[in-house]
């Protein structure tokens, strides 16, 4: 691909991960399962009220409070073994059979197991707070070194968004970060392998070695080496699969002052865009591809830093993969680049917010990966203020 040549929508249609009906199918079941102590108890009532009273649908009543306990609130798992109960003793005295020593002992025997549910609730809630709270302390410590950046650098106007997916119990390793330097306003974007306090912890390692490295540096692949070097400190103290596998995926920006181009140097991360004024989109492929941060080694030639025009009025979007691989119900994936073309966005918070509310409309509201965004526009140029 030619150098600032449009993307066109040849991502448009691409189908990965689990297929529509599979999708379906565990939305299914995950309504079928909400419903199932209800149902437990309605097939229980019907089995006594249909069979002869030496037969007993008690496992069905103490079923349902079970099932109960670690789906519903305390409430609810304390009214479905109160209704268990209840329903237990207007069957049997429907039947008459309610005084009997077999009856008595299925009513106390649900009673019981009603309230061991409650108790499992109790547990299961306590658990569950546990874990909300060792994530809200992991999406804490990103948020540190993650700060929002200001809506003007060095002449720039920026914006930049996390969006956490809402699967999963762990935070993911995204992060950008923005710096004025005596060089041009520097940029990072990038995507740290893993997941959890360990991905934030790299998070930290990468974006403390950029904005130093991005003051004392004066080209974007010396930045790169102090960043590599750094992974390296980083993964070398660990233990375990991440001391093998850690990399980073990246891209590192840097804007001349006064000057209309954009440098950029690719580490194995998606390509970022340029939207103009006029809606001409175009997408800064790397001429030659390169291994993220953190596999250096096992490049055969130093990656080199390319420059492409970015002028007035153009905005630059870089993004992690949770934007280009967001995915709808079928599988089809977000395209960016097709949807952005041909459009003209206010100012970059404009853009980031339209994107965001059009990705999670095409996920349906859950994504599945973490994204960041930054983007940043050079004033100059007067654009029409639509999107």
């Amino acid at each position: 691909m030619a150098p600032g040549e449009e993307r066109g929508a040849g991502a448009r249609g691409r189908r990965v991960g689990p297929p529509p009906a599979e999708r379906r199918r565990a939305s299914w079941t995950r309504t079928f399962v909400r419903a199932l102590p209800a149902l437990l108890i309605g097939v229980g009532a019907v089995y006594d009220l249909l069979t002869p009273s030496v037969h007993t649908a008690a496992p069905f009543f103490t079923a349902a409070p079970l099932v109960a306990a670690p789906l519903y609130s305390r409430r609810g798992t304390l009214l479905t073994g109160l209704v268990a109960l209840v329903v237990v003793v207007v069957v049997h005295v429907f039947l008459g059979i309610a005084l009997e020593a077999e009856s008595v002992t299925e009513e106390i025997t649900v009673g019981t197991v009603a309230f061991l549910a409650v108790v499992i609730n109790n547990l299961v809630r306590r658990s569950s707070e546990r874990l909300a709270s060792v994530r809200e302390i992991a999406e804490a410590a990103q948020r540190a070194v993650l700060p929002q950046p200001p809506g003007r650098i060095g002449g720039f106007e920026i914006a930049a968004r996390y969006e956490a997916a809402q699967r999963g119990a762990f935070i993911g390793g995204d992060l950008y970060a923005v710096q004025d330097t005596p060089h041009g306003v520097r940029l990072v974007v990038g995507d740290v392998r893993g997941k959890g306090m360990g991905a934030v912890s790299a998070v930290a390692v990468v974006i403390g070695a950029f904005r130093e490295a991005a003051e004392q540096e004066a080209a974007l692949e010396t930045i790169a080496q102090r960043l590599e070097r750094a992974l390296e400190r980083d993964v070398g103290r660990r233990l375990g699969p991440e001391a093998e596998e850690g990399f980073t995926t990246a891209v590192l920006a840097e804007l001349p002052h006064g000057d209309g181009i954009v440098r950029l140097l690719h580490r194995g991360h998606p390509p970022p865009f340029v939207l103009h004024a006029d809606g001409t989109l175009h997408t800064l492929e790397p001429r030659v591809a390169a291994l993220p941060l953190g596999l250096g080694d096992l490049e055969p030639l130093p990656v080199q830093a390319e420059e492409r025009p970015f002028p007035a009025g153009a905005t630059l979007l870089l993004h992690t993969d949770g934007l280009s691989e967001a995915r709808d119900a079928d599988g089809v994936f977000y395209d960016p680049g097709a949807r952005l073309a041909g459009r003209v966005f206010r100012g970059p918070e404009q853009l980031l917010q339209t994107l965001v509310g059009e990705v999670r409309r095409h996920t349906g509201g859950a994504l599945g990966d973490d994204m960041a965004l930054l983007a940043v526009r050079r004033p100059g140029a007067a654009a029409r203020e639509r999107a």
